[in-house]
């Protein structure tokens, strides 16, 4: 099962063989044989295919953050984070733009205000060494509440939405309070940016 065509063998890489021990709509599990730049006899390793993700740093016009709150069932744990959501429909033209503005809407009940910008903030990988999931960036200025409000997938457990200063989003950070991947990779890009 391939999700995405975003990672790829290169220069000195070769999969030799590749196995699914299990797959589902979400995520697919590999056990492949490849050889690296530096290891020229096969070796095997365990890889999840996962789909991209988008996830989108929400801005008001006031210049303040919105976070959703989100139960989270791997860490038994209700956590502050960005809006995300996996790229349904890699051939959708514009399919990032598109999946990052529905996931602001669905999860936040915000949208994109008219003449609003969406900003790209580039892509990172959360855990490298078992997964070429990757998620998308975004930055999305000026966001208003959207006349159609937020409407939650049935299968999250988003339990609310509000907005922080950027000093409250520092201190969130510092605290550990603020422990998502994707919000933490995006507001440092934001930050290294210059946009905050």
């Amino acid at each position: 099962m391939a999700f995405h065509d975003f990672i790829r063998d290169s220069e000195g890489w070769q999969t030799r063989q590749n196995e699914t021990l299990f797959a589902n709509p979400y995520l697919s599990v590999h056990r492949v044989t490849t050889t690296s730049p530096t290891r020229s006899e096969p070796f095997t390793w365990t890889v999840v295919h996962r789909k991209g993700a988008v996830v989108v740093a929400p801005m008001t016009a006031e210049g303040n953050l919105l976070l959703i709150r989100q139960e989270r069932v791997p860490i038994r744990a209700q956590i502050w984070e960005f809006p995300a959501g996996q790229i349904d429909d890699q051939a959708e033209a514009d399919a990032i733009r598109a999946t990052g503005l529905r996931e602001l809407q669905e999860e936040s009940g915000y949208e994109l205000a008219a003449g609003g910008e969406i900003v790209s903030l580039g892509h990172f990988f959360p855990s490298a060494g078992f997964t070429d999931e990757h998620s998308h960036l975004l930055l999305a200025r000026p966001v208003v509440p959207s006349p159609r409000g937020h409407q939650h997938d049935e299968h999250e457990a988003i339990l609310g939405c509000r907005a922080f200063s950027p000093t409250e989003f520092r201190a969130m950070i510092a605290s550990g309070e603020i422990r998502d991947a994707n919000t933490l990779a995006a507001f440092a890009r934001l930050v290294a940016m210059g946009l905050m």
